[in-house]
């Protein structure tokens, strides 16, 4: 007789998975990765398999038969969802590339769009970028009168960074300006002033700025209970990444996002918050346990990026930390040699230091690219710099303009953006203040009608006949702005961006010398454009994620065109490499003086040297000078001479136990 089996439905067993979870992770890494229900906490220690822990927990739901749609994996870049998706689906199959990914702005932009009403915006809302934004609050202080003010008031980008910040902080102006900017103090009430006049000039025209995106769905999510309870009874599985990273307003609409089942898990290292500056808020992963009292938390210790001997000084780094989750980090990799700590006579001879270890390490096999030197500040990479174009050595130092932030680039994207909002008046001026013989009144009068007096853009050819001057360019502009607004049944989008590059082109040779190197720079937008089916996607994409201009690049022209790295430690975060040299270890430098008299900035600084040593795999070599720069005038009484060893060395016998010291000698 033929049997026929029952399985134990409820407890599905490894054997029945396709994937091996057991041998292909670690203990800690199965356990985060089998937890299905309720709140989980992973603090993920440095090189400890964060993104593999993830990349299973995704396959592990899709295999237990959660529909992907359903799963939510949020991440601070696009990128960073995007791979982690590829490669679940390569481990398991493609339905793992149906999970819903992206980052906090690009899923407040999609659900915003989908739920406009409720926060009386139209779907085609504008996204301003960083620079839009400054020019609005540039306007906003022209209009208000406060640039005739006797002493010097806050420039444009001053005031929208505190408006930003306090935003992201979540405190309020006055509190920003006392903090960061205490020589503007007097002028909070003008702040206050610019920044309801941003804000009203904002909504009045569709637009939001990068803050709103996050505003706006907070107050979609608290202020709608329907829609919050249908948002998130459909996101059943939520997952984030870097959470040390989010700030009030991400963890208030991640907890408002899990609301209806609490399967939230957040992954992250207390030992690696450190951007503050940005609004990234400490307490948000020491707090997680106290809004889920019943939260599961799991430690990921085992590092696969170090030797144990790094390990072992990283982790005394951070034994004396104020605030944090206990963890240990080991090893397996064999590797016996200590960090080496070289305290030198002056700047130039940490430099010629660096300089001489690289060549060495490049003759031994170690590639170019796989050291790089890490510094508190970029300042601080100045004499090195020097030294190492005496010798030759390419380098590359990390940060840079976005891809599009360039000024030809920004101007494409405005023409764009006023066919696909017209009350874009940022995106107006500059388009027609790319059109020859317009001029910034001429420009002024038509925005009002435009915007202000909601002609639209048929106020181009309207009143054709009082603008007989520019008769020809409007009405090619008019055109252009009909083609791309219509249906994608009718035009492609591929084939609207190139009506607008050949519209652009003209002025792009009359306004750009080297217009030629430029013209490179518009083929790459369109391979990029090559992606989307609408203008839509296209533009909430671009401004969202803005493109670095290296993507364009990404592999060298020769063999030879390998660079050594330069990097500041908030650029290098994530990032890994055989050898790793630190400079500038001196009280004063690392920690930054800035931070020395607030203890949460102490500690945030102690953070950024634990996130530094972490990053070598092979090598780590810590530098001090026996002297930093000074401040004051050397005859002057306030004359002060940074002498001292980075204090976080002098904790816990480091300098004794934990490191080699190594001597130079001429």
């Amino acid at each position: 007789m033929k049997e026929y089996r029952l399985k134990d439905l409820k407890n599905t067993k490894p054997a029945d998975y396709k994937i091996d979870y057991d041998s292909e992770l670690n203990p800690a890494q199965l356990e985060a990765v089998s937890v299905k229900n309720g709140p989980v906490l992973v603090i993920a220690g440095a090189g400890s398999g964060k993104t593999r822990t993830l990349v299973y927990r995704v396959a592990r739901l899709v295999e237990e038969g959660v529909s992907p749609s359903r799963i939510l994996l949020l991440t601070f870049t696009r990128k960073a969802s995007q791979e982690m998706l590829r490669r679940a689906s390569a481990i398991l199959d493609k339905r793992c590339a149906n999970v819903s990914g992206g980052t906090f702005h690009s899923f407040a932009n999609q659900l915003l769009r989908r739920y406009s009403k409720y926060i009386n915006f139209t779907a085609n809302f504008t996204i301003l970028d960083k620079k839009d934004s400054e020019d609005v609050v540039g306007f906003a202080r022209n209009k208000l009168g406060y640039y005739k003010k006797e002493k010097r008031f806050p420039r444009k980008d001053t005031i929208a960074d505190i408006i930003s910040k306090s935003v992201n902080k979540d405190l309020d102006l006055q509190s920003i300006v006392r903090d960061e900017y205490s020589h503007f103090i007097d002028y909070c009430d003008e702040i206050k002033k610019i920044k309801d006049f941003y804000c009203q000039y904002k909504f009045s025209r569709t637009m939001m700025d990068y803050d709103d995106l996050l505003i706006y769905l907070e107050k979609l999510l608290f202020e709608n209970d329907d829609i919050r309870k249908k948002i998130s009874s459909f996101y059943k599985y939520i997952m984030i990444d870097e959470f040390q990273d989010t700030n009030k307003l991400q963890a208030k609409i991640a907890y408002l996002l899990a609301s209806e089942h609490k399967n939230i898990m957040v992954v992250g290292d207390d030992s690696q918050s450190i951007y503050s500056f940005r609004g990234a808020n400490f307490k948000n992963i020491m707090d997680f346990p106290k809004i889920y009292p019943r939260a599961k938390i799991i430690k990921l210790e085992q590092n696969y990026r170090s030797t144990q001997p790094i390990l072992d000084y990283a982790n005394r780094i951070m034994h004396n930390a104020k605030e944090k989750y206990e963890k240990n980090l080991f090893t397996k990799k064999e590797g016996t040699e200590k960090p080496v700590f070289i305290e030198t006579e002056n700047e130039n001879f940490q430099s010629r230091f660096i300089v001489q270890r690289v060549l060495e390490l490049r003759e031994e096999g170690v590639a170019l690219e796989d050291m790089a030197v890490l510094f508190r500040s970029s300042w601080q990479s100045m004499d090195l710099e020097i030294e190492l174009n005496t010798h030759n050595i390419p380098y590359v130092i990390y940060g840079g303009i976005k891809f599009t932030e360039a000024a030809h680039i920004k101007d494409v994207l405005s023409i764009l953006k006023i066919s696909h909002n017209p009350k874009d008046s940022v995106s107006w001026s500059r388009t027609l203040m790319l059109l020859e013989g317009i001029g910034g009144k001429t420009a002024t009068d038509i925005i009002e009608k435009i915007v202000d007096k909601d002609a639209g853009a048929d106020y181009l050819i309207d009143n054709i006949h009082k603008n007989k001057k520019y008769e020809t360019i409007l009405l090619k502009l008019h055109e252009l702005i009909y083609l791309i607004n219509k249906p994608a049944n009718q035009q492609s989008f591929a084939e609207k961006l190139h009506a607008a590059l050949d519209f652009y082109m003209p002025v792009l040779k009359n306004k750009y010398d080297d217009y030629n190197k430029r013209q490179e720079d518009l083929s790459s937008l369109e391979t990029v454009a090559a992606r989307y089916k609408t203008l839509d996607d296209f533009l909430s994409d671009l401004t969202l994620e803005p493109i670095d201009e290296s993507q364009f690049k990404i592999t060298p022209e020769d063999a030879e065109d390998e660079k050594l790295i330069l990097s500041t430690i908030h650029s290098a975060k994530g990032l890994e490499w055989h050898t790793v040299f630190i400079i500038f270890l001196i009280d004063g430098y690392l920690p930054s003086t800035y931070s020395i008299n607030s203890s949460d900035q102490l500690e945030e600084e102690r953070r950024l040297l634990y996130v530094a040593s972490t990053r070598a795999k092979e090598n780590l070599y810590l530098l001090k000078p026996q002297w930093g720069r000074f401040s004051g005038n050397f005859f002057d009484p306030s004359f002060i001479r940074f002498t001292e060893v980075s204090r976080f060395l002098k904790e816990g016998n480091i300098l004794d136990d934990y490191v080699e010291k190594w001597a130079l000698k001429e």
